[in-house]
């Protein structure tokens, strides 16, 4: 488990991932400040999956752990996290897979979908309808506290920002870099999505937006509200049992 593979995406640049258990390939896509560890491992919901009997590709995203790290704007493309998943996927020789994402993990995992990616299931952690299709205001308050710290409009989310950052030794170009890769998704992408998709997130989290009409936009989409807020939900028992429940559910007709 604790062995990190790597591979040269599209551009070059070295994208590196752990694996856990064996049996149907799941991408699980972290979030912005974080990566797979701390995400997926540290709140044991890796370790769910892995139980359903699949094995689990926790990728860590650019910008982010061990995964490159640029800071020169010229690799960070629109969609450049998206096409290093589908890369990723390429490299693994998947065709058949879920797919499961937290927050950004959550807007790359629609973003490959737009894109043509199509897993089986999709499960979309953390996200809800603006932070889809309208991410300028929450991006421009992570600019802001990466750029600024306490000075930032908001002192409380530049202090948090800059203490992940700290922690987890992240580049602030390489975050800026990840801002500036965001493409717009619109009302009429979501509802060309075929993929059945489960949208989760914590009842006191609203900084994405509304769950339930991200859900409503999607064709196949469900929507299961936990307890927590946008950082809290992960450790709560509720996502863990909607994660994994959605994934072992039987097939509709």
């Amino acid at each position: 488990m604790d062995e990190i593979h790597r591979f040269e995406s599209f551009d070059g640049q070295s994208i590196a991932w752990r694996t856990l258990g064996t049996g149907r390939p799941t991408l699980m896509i972290h979030g912005f400040l974080a990566d797979g560890p701390s995400n997926w491992i540290a709140p044991g919901l890796a370790a769910a999956v892995a139980a359903l009997g699949r094995q689990v590709i926790l990728p860590d995203l650019r910008g982010h752990g061990a995964s490159a790290a640029p800071e020169d704007l010229a690799f960070w493309k629109p969609d450049t996290l998206a096409m290093d998943q589908a890369a990723l996927i390429a490299h693994l020789g998947f065709s058949d897979y879920d797919l499961v994402g937290y927050s950004l993990g959550a807007r790359t995992a629609v973003r490959m979908m737009v894109r043509g990616a199509r897993p089986g299931r999709a499960v979309l952690g953390g996200m809800g309808d603006s932070g889809i299709m309208q991410a300028g205001a929450r991006a421009a308050m992570f600019e802001d506290g990466i750029r600024h710290g306490e000075a930032a409009a908001d002192p409380r989310s530049g202090r948090v920002i800059q203490a992940m950052m700290a922690a987890r030794g992240l580049k602030p170009g390489a975050l800026l870099g990840v801002l500036a890769s965001f493409a717009a998704t619109t009302e009429d992408d979501l509802r060309g999505l075929p993929t059945p998709t489960l949208v989760v997130s914590g009842d006191r989290d609203q900084d994405n937006g509304s769950a339930e009409a991200l859900a409503a936009l999607l064709p196949a989409g469900e929507v299961r509200i936990v307890s927590g807020d946008h950082l809290s939900a992960v450790s709560d028992p509720g996502l863990a049992a909607a994660l994994t429940g959605y994934l072992s559910a039987p097939d509709r007709p």
